[in-house]
């Protein structure tokens, strides 16, 4: 029962929250949103007894993440008058949402049709079996995006350093 409680709790955060991320105005408000939503979201890995990938969430996403994002933004010093001029956001987000709604409507009623086994998670976010998958089947893919993270943040400091030289 209050398992029950704390799921809904924190799923309705996090809907809540991803939400507000999208529709907010200014950056900054965006990137505390998106705490907000990582939280619940390590919330609920917490739920399913997944203390590591609890921990690696609040600890690298939450923490080391979203301070980037926060000191980039910073960084950039972004101004009202320099974000874009979005008059039909409101419109394109609901579209999107009107476009995408019959798909999920369609596989929330397959998944409901669905008979499920019994779940062991026994070894669910533990260390050891998510470090010999991260580096055995997809090391290729996390090297890759530590590169790509990588070259977005140098994209960043060097376009900030352009802005400043035409200030």
């Amino acid at each position: 029962m209050l398992s029950d409680i704390l799921f809904f709790t924190l799923a309705s955060t996090l809907l809540g929250s991803a939400s507000f991320m999208i529709y907010a105005k200014e950056p900054i408000n965006s990137a505390l949103s998106l705490i907000v939503t990582l939280l619940s979201i390590a919330g609920l890995f917490a739920l399913l007894g997944g203390s590591f990938l609890f921990l690696v969430q609040i600890i690298i996403y939450a923490g080391a993440v979203v301070t980037l994002i926060l000191f980039i933004i910073m960084f950039l010093n972004i101004k009202e008058e320099n974000l874009p001029h979005e008059p039909h956001k409101v419109k394109w987000i609901l579209g999107m949402t009107l476009l995408v709604s019959p798909f999920a409507a369609y596989l929330i009623k397959t998944i409901n049709t669905m008979e499920f086994k019994s779940v062991h998670l026994l070894n669910f976010g533990g260390i050891k079996v998510i470090g010999m998958e991260l580096f055995t089947k997809w090391v290729l893919p996390f090297e890759m995006i530590s590169i790509l993270l990588l070259i977005a943040l140098i994209g960043v400091v060097i376009l900030a350093k352009k802005d400043k030289a035409h200030d």
